[in-house]
């Protein structure tokens, strides 16, 4: 739905000294409905969960040539992520905000193809292995593209200290072929790397991350996972995708290991969605093992 005689003044004057000419305001939504069937040693209530989000984005021209945007994000009527950004044209973006999408090591959390949701997800509360602690609350951002090399940069004050990260992503360095580096540091307890190779070609997408997440205390245990991922667009609507990921949780423990498949469906605004998830040996305690499948329709609005 865009509300296109709506104007939204930019909250330009406290980042440039520059007027922003009134802009339009977009408004979406999406409401889901999820049938949820967990592992039987979980207690799983009612397995019918209904969400409801609303986005608010909004932009608008300033006299020297740049743009700035602004987005809200609501999730169940709570606030769930904004961000402001100043676009620079060939200079690049400036950012702030709380949203994972904003700068940083954050953006590429999660680079594995799917059709729903990741490998991990519903079963591993605590996403071991993935290299995306640094903080992204309150953070100052930069993105740029130079010659084809894609840089982010984010800062955030943290308690006790300062989140800070970068990643670098060279898309298409052959044809199809993207790869990517990031590290990051939450200034208190750990220092995160990641690297990723991801591959298009027609309807097929594959890739591969590796993440690194290094302790600062003494006692406490590295983790390194590896995740790899394939989807295939079988039409404009049909999606379906597979994964798996392999969490080494360090000494004492047995790896943690999660795997997959998903699929989904989508026609005009509504998308019919499932995936099935399985994790053995959660936290890399042997034995201790989680499984979830879901099922859902969402409407776009």
């Amino acid at each position: 739905m865009n509300l296109k005689k709506l104007g939204l003044t930019a909250l330009a004057g406290s980042l440039v000294a520059s007027s922003a000419i009134a802009g339009a305001l977009d408004v979406t939504g999406t409401s889901k409905i999820t049938y949820a069937s967990k592992h039987n040693t979980e207690v799983t209530g009612n397995p019918f969960s209904m969400n409801t989000t609303f986005g608010f984005a909004g932009s608008g021209e300033l006299d020297n040539g740049g743009t700035m945007s602004y987005s809200y994000t609501m999730a169940n009527s709570a606030f769930s992520a904004s961000n402001i950004k100043l676009d620079l044209g060939d200079s690049g973006e400036i950012a702030f905000g709380n949203a994972s999408s904003v700068a940083g090591q954050k953006k590429y959390a999660d680079v594995v193809p799917t059709a729903g949701e990741q490998v991990y997800d519903d079963v591993d509360a605590t996403d071991n292995g993935m290299a995306d602690n640094v903080s992204n609350a309150n953070m100052i951002g930069y993105n740029g593209s130079f010659g084809g090399l894609t840089i982010s940069l984010g800062w955030a004050k943290d308690t006790g200290g300062s989140d800070s990260s970068w990643a670098v992503q060279y898309p298409d360095l052959i044809d199809g072929l993207t790869i990517g580096f990031s590290m990051g540091d939450d200034g208190n307890s750990s220092d995160d790397t990641s690297a990723w190779l991801k591959y298009t070609s027609g309807a097929i997408t594959a890739a591969w991350q590796r993440s690194e997440v290094d302790y600062v205390a003494s006692g406490t245990n590295d983790q390194e996972s590896n995740h790899v991922g394939i989807s295939f667009a079988v039409n404009d609507g049909l999606t379906v995708s597979a994964g798996r990921q392999t969490v080494d949780m360090g000494a004492g423990k047995v790896d943690e290991t999660s795997q997959g498949v998903a699929a989904s469906y989508t026609v005009g605004s509504l998308t019919v969605a499932a995936h099935a998830n399985t994790t053995d040996d959660v936290g890399g305690t042997s034995g201790t093992d989680d499984s979830v499948t879901e099922v859902s329709v969402a409407f776009a609005f």
